[in-house]
């Protein structure tokens, strides 16, 4: 009996199957590798997407926001070399080209100080944003009882605005600021508010604002470079311009007071030749104080003078002193 072949035939099967196998294996073994060094050799964040899976997009990139500078009012180039003799009795003080916003001279121009009423300036110059001449502002009930001084405005009373405006920059009410901030901001703190948020926006880095009149001195403060630039801007609206240059008003009004006349408190409109405004003030820790603007020769000038016991007189040195050197 001869023995059986079907082992060595399995055997030959098998050795066949082997040798067609080893490419494919090998090409798998290949594959992998590369696969491997590949993937080591990619960035994480490409993995990382990856591993998400195609229903996920990438986030856009966030916008650069670019935050605008505020406008640089005042410069200083060169001051002029000059020294008072009697000195300035201001406490601070400045002297500025308004057409151009130049320094010209400056006296402990950034230190803080109470302002009193100069704080109208910038009730003013945002309520007239707001408020159009003859849009009626009824007199809130909380107006009246407001610090002296007050030109005697009656809760409920209804009153087109420019009167107030006429009232709070000549005569300078503070029952006519604390109306017309009402009337603008919806109420007296929100009004607050955005005093000190144009303030900030404007560059005014001394001055913070408690109150629409300046009335109350604590946390209340400006300085001479603040106010200066303040007026630069509050200038350009023009029926700012026209008030603060008015020296009387004649005004009507309804029964019983019939009529009323506002009288400029700021006599430089009366005793400086070419002076057309701007805005007195005065607390006891204030001292007084005063913002003037003149006009001579195509030339306009802007001083302030905080705490000075004699504003008028160093006002009109500093205008002086201006107008000699830009002739």
């Amino acid at each position: 009996m001869q023995p059986s072949r079907r082992p060595r035939s399995r055997r030959r099967r098998y050795r066949y199957r082997l040798r067609r196998l080893t490419p494919v294996a090998a090409a798998v073994v290949l594959a992998g590798g590369a696969g491997a060094w590949f993937g080591s050799h990619q960035p994480s964040a490409s993995l990382a997407a990856a591993s998400r899976g195609p229903l996920v997009e990438a986030k856009a990139a966030a916008p650069v926001r670019h935050t605008a500078r505020p406008e640089r009012l005042l410069t200083v180039t060169s001051l002029l070399a000059h020294r008072f003799s009697p000195a300035l009795l201001a406490s601070s003080a400045i002297l500025v080209d308004e057409d151009t916003g130049r320094v010209l001279w400056e006296q402990n121009a950034h230190e803080r100080r109470p302002v009193a009423s100069t704080t109208k300036i910038m009730t003013a110059l945002l309520a007239l944003r707001k408020l159009a001449p003859h849009d009626i502002v009824t007199v809130d009930p909380s107006v009246p009882r407001v610090p002296l001084v007050r030109e005697g405005l009656r809760a409920g009373e209804r009153v087109q605005a420019w009167k107030l405006f006429y009232s709070m920059l000549l005569y300078s009410g503070n029952d006519d600021a604390l109306a017309l901030a009402i009337a603008a901001g919806g109420d007296k703190w929100t009004f607050v508010h955005e005093m000190n948020a144009e303030a900030q926006l404007l560059g005014l880095h001394d001055t913070h604002f408690v109150s629409p009149s300046g009335v109350v001195d604590r946390g209340n403060y400006s300085s001479a470079w603040d106010l200066a630039a303040l007026t630069r801007v509050a200038l350009r609206n023009p029926r700012f311009a026209k008030i603060v240059r008015t020296k009387v008003e004649h005004v009507s009004w309804s029964a019983p007071t019939y009529a009323k006349i506002y009288v400029n408190n700021n006599r430089m409109l009366t005793e400086y030749p070419g002076a057309n405004g701007v805005k007195t003030g005065y607390t006891h820790k204030s001292g007084p104080c005063l913002v003037v603007t003149a006009k001579r020769g195509g030339h306009t000038l802007l001083a302030v003078v905080l705490n000075s016991p004699n504003m008028y007189s160093d006002a009109t040195r500093l205008l002086n002193l201006g107008f000699s050197a830009l002739r």
